[in-house]
C-alpha cells in the first residue's frame, strides 16, 4: 500500500512503540482531562462568584423612637410576571383590582428587579435575607435545607410562614421562633390548576387566627411586636410551567393572589384594628413565554412590588423633581423608566428597586436591624418617616454594609502575606464621625448624602474583596488550559501520526528518563513551595488544586523538551510546502472554532454555515465523482433543510400535529435507508457502508417492529396530550405505555445487522419514539433533518475514501512496501483528517442550538416531560430533559464512531482532537465570562463556559454509551472479507 503524508507531512514509517504504552497513556490522559476540567470549571466561581456570606458582624439597629409598624405581612407570588400583573385583560379589566386600588390610593408601587439565576431559592434569599447567592445555588433551588445566613425572619420576634415545602423550610426549618407548615410535595401536580395551593396557604393562616380565640398563648404571641407573616403562593409558578404565562389558568391565578391579598388585609385589619401592620406584595421571579425561568430576560427579572400600610408613603404624582435611590438596576434597567401605557399607571410615581432592597425595607418598617449579610439599599421612596429618622435608617443600613466590608478586609489581611487594602475606605471612621456630627447639628441633608456615598463605597469595597484574587487565578487557569492543550497535541503526534523515526526514536531512552526525573523533581519542589505559601495564606483547597494542575502540566511539557526541540528543528528546516499546509489548516481550524464561539450568541450563523456547506460539498462532489450521481444534490438539499431550524424561534411553540407528522417522516427516512442498504449489492461504491455477509439476510421483522413503535409513539403523543388537557391529568395506562415504548425501542438496535448503514438506521429508529414522546413542536422534525445531514456526512466521507482507494489501487502496481497502518488495521492520522473532529464539533453544537438556546437555563421546556410524569419531581424531570437533549448527540457520536471505522482512523485520536479543539474554545469563553453589564449577559457567559468545558466529560460518557451500539459495526472491503475496526 502506498504511503501518504502524516499530520505534519512526513512520510509514514513503522513505530517502535508498544501498544500497552499508548493505551496506558490514553487512560491517564482521559482521567487527567476529566479531573482538570472539573476543577477548572469551578474556578469561575472562585474568580467571580465567591460566596458573599461572612460571619462575625454585629447587627445595627436603627435609632428610632418607635418603629413604624408592629408587624409585617410578606406575600410572595412565586413566578408572577410584572407585565401580566399590571396590564389589563382583553376586555380592558385589570386582573388585580384590589392591589391596583392600593397603588392608586393607599400605597407605593414599582418593579422589583431580580438577579439571575431567577430561581425560587435565590429569589427568596434576595427578598428575605437581602443578598444574592452564588449562581451555583441554583443546584439548591429545589432543596429544603436551611443554610447559615441571617434574614429578616431571624431578626423578628416570631415568624409565621405557610407555603411550599421547597421554600418555607429553608428559612424556618432551623428557626426556633417560628410557626410554619407546608403542604405535601404530591400537591404540586402540573396536570392540575395549582391555584388551590395559594388557597391552602391562606386557609392555614386564617385557621391560625381563628385558633387564637381559644388559645391564650397564641393570642398573646400574635399581639407582640416585630412579627413577620409570610405566605408563599406557588400557584402562578406551577401554572406558568404547565400552561404558560399567557394561558387563562395562569392569568386567572393572578386574580386569585389579588383576592388572597385582599382577604389577608381585611382579616388582619379586623383582627388588630390598630393600623400598625405593613404589607408587601412581590414575586421571587417572573416567567418566560415558554413557561420557564432562570435566565436574565426581563420576563424573568421584572416582578411587581406593591407596599402599603403602616410606615408606607401614599401615592405621589409623577414630577420632574422626583429623585431616585438608584441609577441602574441589576438588569440594567434605569430608574423611573417610562411605564408601559397599557398599565394605566403613568401618572403615579413608580419606585423601582433591586430585589435585595426589599430586606432592608422590611427591617426598617419593623425597626429591626438589617440582615447582617444584606447588600440592599433602603428605598426611601417607600418609607414614610420624618427626615431625622430617614437619616438614621440610611445610616444603620450603611453601617451594616460597612461592617461586612471591614470583616472581609480583616479576614483577607490576616490571611495575606502581601495585603492590598481598598484605599477609598481608608478613612471610614472619620467619615462616620462626621456624619454623626452632622446629625447632631441637624444638617440632615448633608448627612444623608454622605451616608449614601459611604454606603456606595462600602458596596464597592465588598466587590473589591470578592474579586481580590482575580488576576492571579485568571493567569494560573489560562496557563493550565494552554498546558493541557500542548500535552494533548504532543500525545497525538507521538501516538497517532507518522512523524520521523528520529523524533520519537526511543521514548524510553535512559538518558531521557534521567533528565525527566530532574524536571519532575524541580516541579515537585516548586509545587511544594507554592503550597506552603497558599497554606500560610489560608487559601481554599481549590487554590491548591488550580496551582497543582498547572505546575503538573507544565512539568510534563518541560520534561518533553528534547522532543519539542527536535520537532522545532524539523519545522525550521523542513519542506516549506508542508509548513504552509499546516499553517493553512490551523487558520481554517481557528476560523471554524471562532465561528462556533460566536454561534453560542447568534444561532442563526448555523443557517449560513449549512447553506454554504451544502453548496461547497455539492460542488466538490460534482467535480470529484467521475460518474453520474445524485449524491451531490442529496448532500446539498440535506444541508439546506437543516439550515432552516436555526431561523426558528428558540422558544418552541406547541404543535402536536407537527410531532405526529414527524413520526411519519422518520419512518420514511428509515425505509429509504433500508431500501438503499438492501439494493446496493454489486456496487463497489456502496460496498463499505452496506456490506452484508454472504449468508441469507436477516428478516425485515426488526425494521417493521421499529417502524411500528415509531407510529405507536406518534399515536400516544396525540392520546396523552389530549387526555391530559381534557381531564387535567395523565392517565396511568398512557404513562405505562409511554415508558414501555421508550425503554423497549432503545434495546432493539442491538439486534440489527452489523453493516454500517443497517446499524445506524436501526439506532435512528430506536431513539425516535423516546424523542417524539419528549417533543412538543418542531424539534421532532429537527431529529429527522439532523439524521439526513449525518447520512450526507457518511456519503461524503465514503466518496472521498472510494476515490482514494481507486487512486491507490492504480498506484499500487508501481509502489509497494510503504506502511500506513498502526495496529488492528487502523491507519495513521493525516493532516486532512482534521476535518473529522471539526465537522463533528459543528454537528455536535448544532444539536445544541438547532432547537433552541441550550446555553440559557430557561431553554429547558418542562412540558416536554408531561407524557411521562406530571407530579413535580425535579430530578426525574431534569433527567428526562437531559436525556432528550442527549438523543441528537448520541446520533452524532454514533455516526462519528462509524466514520472512524469507515476511514480506519484511530477513534481515540480523533476524540483527543475534539477535546483539543473544544479547549481552544474553552479558553475564549473563559475570558468572555463577565461580572459586569447586564445579568442576562453574565448568566449566559457562565453557561457558555460551562457547556464547552463539560464537553470532555459528556462526550466521553456518550462515547461509552454509544459504543454499545457501534462496536459491532463491520465495514466491507474491496475483497470478499470484512474488516472490523478496533
Amino acid at each position: 500500500m502506498r504511503g501518504s503524508d502524516g499530520i505534519l507531512g512526513i512520510k509514514e514509517g513503522e513505530r517502535n512503540r508498544s501498544d500497552k504504552w499508548v493505551k496506558r497513556r490514553e487512560r491517564w490522559l482521559v482521567i487527567l482531562g476529566i479531573t482538570l476540567h472539573a476543577v477548572y470549571m469551578l474556578s469561575i466561581f472562585d474568580i467571580y462568584f465567591k460566596t458573599p456570606i461572612v460571619h462575625g458582624m454585629h447587627p445595627v439597629k436603627p435609632r428610632f423612637k418607635a418603629p413604624p409598624a408592629k408587624r409585617l405581612v410578606l406575600l410572595v407570588a412565586d413566578g408572577l410576571r410584572a407585565d401580566k400583573f399590571f396590564e389589563p385583560d382583553s376586555e380592558g379589566n385589570h386582573r388585580a383590582p384590589f392591589l391596583r386600588n392600593i397603588i392608586k390610593n393607599r400605597g407605593r408601587w414599582g418593579v422589583s428587579h431580580a438577579r439571575p439565576p431567577t430561581e425560587s431559592r435565590p429569589g427568596h434569599v434576595s427578598i428575605i435575607a437581602g443578598f444574592y447567592e452564588d449562581p451555583s445555588a441554583v443546584t439548591k433551588g429545589w432543596k429544603a435545607n436551611p443554610v447559615e445566613f441571617d434574614s429578616v425572619f431571624n431578626q423578628s420576634r416570631h415568624t409565621f410562614a405557610y407555603g411550599s415545602p421547597d421554600i418555607v423550610p429553608i428559612f424556618c426549618g432551623a428557626l426556633p421562633h417560628s410557626t410554619w407548615k407546608t403542604y405535601p410535595h404530591e400537591f404540586e401536580d402540573f396536570a392540575t390548576d395549582a391555584s388551590f395551593l395559594d388557597e391552602w396557604s391562606f386557609d392555614q393562616f386564617q385557621s391560625l387566627l381563628n385558633r387564637s380565640a381559644q388559645d391564650p398563648e397564641l393570642k398573646e404571641l400574635l399581639l407582640q411586636d416585630n412579627l413577620v407573616i409570610f405566605l408563599h403562593l406557588l400557584g402562578c409558578d406551577s401554572n406558568g410551567h404547565a400552561h404558560r404565562p399567557y394561558s387563562s389558568i395562569y392569568l386567572n391565578n393572578v386574580k386569585v393572589v389579588d383576592h388572597i391579598a385582599e382577604r389577608v388585609y381585611t382579616l388582619l385589619e379586623n383582627y388588630y384594628k390598630d393600623n400598625r401592620t405593613s404589607y408587601i406584595f412581590t414575586a421571587d421571579h417572573g416567567m418566560s413565554d415558554k413557561g420557564s425561568h432562570g435566565d436574565g430576560h426581563p420576563s424573568n427579572t421584572d416582578t411587581p412590588l406593591v407596599v402599603w400600610g403602616a410606615g408606607v408613603k401614599y401615592p405621589k404624582p409623577i414630577s420632574s423633581s422626583n429623585n431616585s435611590d438608584h441609577g441602574v438596576f441589576v438588569d440594567e434597567h434605569a430608574h423611573d423608566m417610562p411605564t408601559p401605557v397599557d398599565w394605566g399607571l403613568n401618572g403615579i410615581e413608580r419606585v423601582d428597586v433591586n430585589q435585595a432592597d426589599i430586606a432592608p425595607l422590611m427591617s426598617t418598617l419593623l425597626g429591626l436591624p438589617c440582615p447582617v449579610n444584606s447588600v440592599g439599599n433602603l428605598p426611601l421612596g417607600y418609607v414614610d418617616m420624618i427626615e431625622a429618622e430617614e437619616v438614621e435608617a440610611v445610616l444603620a443600613n450603611t453601617k451594616q454594609i460597612l461592617n461586612q466590608f471591614l470583616c472581609k478586609s480583616k479576614i483577607k489581611q490576616s490571611n495575606s502575606l502581601y495585603f492590598k487594602p481598598f484605599k477609598q475606605l481608608a478613612h471610614h471612621s472619620a467619615a462616620l464621625e462626621h456624619i454623626e456630627y452632622l446629625i447632631s447639628i441637624r444638617d440632615y441633608g448633608t448627612a444623608m448624602m454622605l451616608a449614601q456615598n459611604l454606603r456606595n463605597l462600602a458596596l464597592k469595597g465588598l466587590q473589591y474583596f470578592q474579586t481580590y484574587d482575580w488576576l492571579m487565578l485568571m493567569t494560573v487557569i489560562t496557563l493550565g488550559y494552554i498546558g493541557w492543550i500542548i500535552c494533548l497535541l504532543l500525545h497525538i503526534l507521538q501516538s497517532y501520526t507518522s512523524l520521523a523515526g528520529d523524533v520519537f526514536k526511543n521514548p524510553h531512552d535512559a538518558w531521557q528518563r534521567n533528565n525527566k526525573m530532574k524536571v519532575y523533581l524541580f516541579g515537585c519542589v516548586l509545587m511544594g513551595a507554592i503550597s506552603v505559601v497558599l497554606f500560610m495564606e489560608h487559601s481554599p483547597p481549590l487554590y491548591h488544586a488550580y496551582f497543582s494542575m498547572t505546575v503538573f502540566l507544565w512539568t510534563q511539557i518541560v520534561g518533553e523538551y528534547q522532543l519539542i526541540k527536535t520537532l522545532c528543528r524539523w519545522l525550521s528546516g523542513g519542506n516549506y510546502n508542508y509548513i504552509i499546509k499546516i499553517l493553512a489548516s490551523s487558520a481554517v481550524s481557528i476560523f471554524i472554532l471562532e465561528f462556533l464561539v460566536n454561534s453560542f450568541t447568534e444561532r442563526k450563523l448555523y443557517t449560513w454555515c449549512f447553506f454554504i456547506m451544502g453548496i461547497v460539498a455539492a460542488f466538490y462532489l460534482f467535480q470529484a465523482i467521475p460518474w453520474r450521481s445524485g449524491i451531490p444534490i442529496y448532500v446539498c438539499c440535506a444541508c439546506w433543510f437543516l439550515s432552516v431550524f436555526t431561523l426558528m424561534p428558540a422558544e418552541i411553540p406547541d404543535n402536536n400535529g407537527l410531532v405526529i407528522a414527524s413520526g411519519a417522516i422518520i419512518v420514511i427516512i428509515g425505509a429509504a435507508a433500508r431500501w438503499l442498504d438492501q439494493h446496493s449489492e454489486g456496487n463497489k461504491y456502496w460496498l463499505r457502508i452496506s456490506y452484508h455477509k454472504m449468508e441469507k439476510l436477516r428478516s425485515p421483522v426488526l425494521f417493521f417492529l421499529q417502524a411500528l413503535l415509531v407510529g405507536l409513539s406518534s399515536v400516544m403523543v396525540s392520546l396523552s396530550t389530549s387526555h391530559r388537557k381534557e381531564k387535567q391529568e395523565l392517565h396511568a395506562i398512557h404513562q405505562l405505555i409511554n415508558w414501555s415504548i421508550a425503554g423497549f425501542s432503545m434495546v432493539l438496535p442491538l439486534f440489527s445487522e452489523n453493516s454500517l448503514l443497517s446499524r445506524l438506521t436501526s439506532i435512528f429508529l430506536g431513539f425516535a419514539p423516546s424523542f417524539l414522546l419528549l417533543s412538543i413542536g418542531y424539534e421532532a422534525v429537527f431529529y429527522g433533518a439532523l439524521a439526513l445531514v449525518l447520512v450526507a456526512w457518511i456519503l461524503f466521507e465514503n466518496t472521498i475514501l472510494h476515490l482514494m482507494m481507486v487512486k491507490k489501487l492504480s498506484a499500487s502496481m508501481k509502489r509497494t512496501g510503504e506502511i500506513t497502518m498502526l495496529e488492528n488495521d487502523v491507519r495513521y492520522l493525516q493532516l486532512s483528517d482534521v476535518r473529522i473532529p471539526l465537522i463533528f464539533l459543528i454537528l455536535f453544537n448544532v444539536a445544541f442550538f438547532g432547537t433552541g438556546n441550550f446555553a440559557s437555563i430557561a431553554s429547558f421546556e418542562i412540558s416536554s416531560v408531561y407524557r411521562f410524569i406530571t407530579v413535580f419531581s425535579p430530578f426525574l424531570m431534569a433527567t428526562l430533559l437531559i436525556f432528550k437533549l442527549f438523543i441528537p448527540f448520541m446520533l452524532v457520536i454514533c455516526v462519528f464512531s462509524a466514520i472512524t471505522k469507515l476511514l480506519q482512523v484511530p477513534r481515540v485520536g480523533c476524540y483527543f482532537l475534539v477535546i483539543l479543539f473544544s479547549d481552544v474554545m474553552t479558553i475564549h469563553f473563559f475570558f468572555l465570562v463577565r461580572n459586569t453589564g447586564s445579568w442576562m449577559e453574565i448568566g449566559n457567559s457562565i453557561s457558555h463556559f460551562g457547556i464547552v468545558s463539560a464537553q470532555v466529560v459528556f462526550v466521553l460518557l456518550l462515547f461509552a454509551l454509544t459504543n454499545t451500539y457501534t462496536k459491532d459495526i463491520q465495514i466491507g472491503s474491496a475483497g470478499s472479507s470484512s474488516q472490523k475496526a478496533a
